[in-house]
């Protein structure tokens, strides 16, 4: 891992990372199931891990909080659950944050409502922005089915204010018009992280980006970098790496794109 003074992204595994920058760290979608374990998805369906998580929950620094897209198996898995310090905020939808609450003693997890912010303070004065931004996790009306999912916007700024970086997670999200939305409230961002996979459940029904479906929300947020994860660790992930990689290349956008391996870490 980085050190904590070089703004940095620390790829764990899935859509679990490491955001350091400013003096905070961030924890993402914790998911540190073992390769061969289930993940539990709702309504009967599981979906089995393919690669080993980066690191154990053990082997993490001390945090400042966890930003969670959805309470869904593989991004807040029965190890976060039993591993994670319950006193930590945790940056969610409104529809976690009450399950984190009630069924699981996570007493700081704070739901928002698209566009809505809330702000970590240090005790130095650096503050850390999260604002929830739109996501649509499935088509129509199987909406209903998957949880709600939300994008996110990270505004690191220090002690004077000064904006270090701003980060847009993705979320599990598809393209939709609200994405669109998210260029036009927010502008440009330093770094877009992008879950991609084109998870893909029974009867075809894809539920996060494939290559394509990820090339078209670069294009659409335009950040200053972009990095692709969530593509590779579980078996319903059906949309390898390289389709974005060549759809991006063949767009023209390749250039803005840095790759991330499990354990590696890239500057934010």
């Amino acid at each position: 891992m980085s050190t904590p003074e070089e703004p940095s992204l620390y790829f764990i595994g899935t859509a679990t990372t490491l955001l350091r920058c400013g003096g905070f760290t961030i924890l993402t979608d914790p998911n540190f199931l073992h390769r061969g374990q289930r993940a539990y998805l709702g309504k009967g369906l599981t979906s089995k891990r393919l690669t080993e998580p980066a690191c154990t929950p053990d082997e993490l620094p001390e945090l400042d909080g966890v930003v969670l897209s959805h309470l869904h198996g593989d991004h807040w898995d029965r190890v976060a659950r039993r591993s994670l310090d319950r006193s930590l905020p945790v940056v969610t939808t409104p529809a976690a944050s009450r399950t984190l609450q009630s069924r699981q003693g996570f007493r700081r997890a704070l739901g928002l409502r698209t566009w809505e912010s809330h702000t970590l303070v240090r005790p130095d004065g650096a503050t850390l922005e999260v604002t929830a931004l739109p996501g649509q996790h499935a088509p129509g009306p199987l909406q209903r089915v998957l949880p709600p999912v939300m994008g996110s916007l990270l505004e690191f700024r220090s002690p004077a204010g000064e904006t270090l970086r701003r980060v847009y997670l993705s979320g599990d999200t598809l393209p939709f018009d609200g994405i669109r939305q998210i260029r036009e409230h927010i502008g440009e961002v330093d770094r877009a992280v992008l879950h991609l996979g084109g998870t893909t459940l029974p009867g075809g029904i894809v539920v996060t980006m494939d290559g394509r479906m990820g090339a078209d929300v670069l294009e659409t947020v335009a950040p200053r970098r972009a990095t692709p994860i969530h593509v590779d660790d579980y078996d319903r992930f059906r949309s390898p790496l390289s389709a974005f990689t060549a759809e991006v290349e063949r767009r023209g956008w390749g250039d803005r794109v840095d790759y991330v391996e499990r354990g590696g870490t890239i500057s934010l």
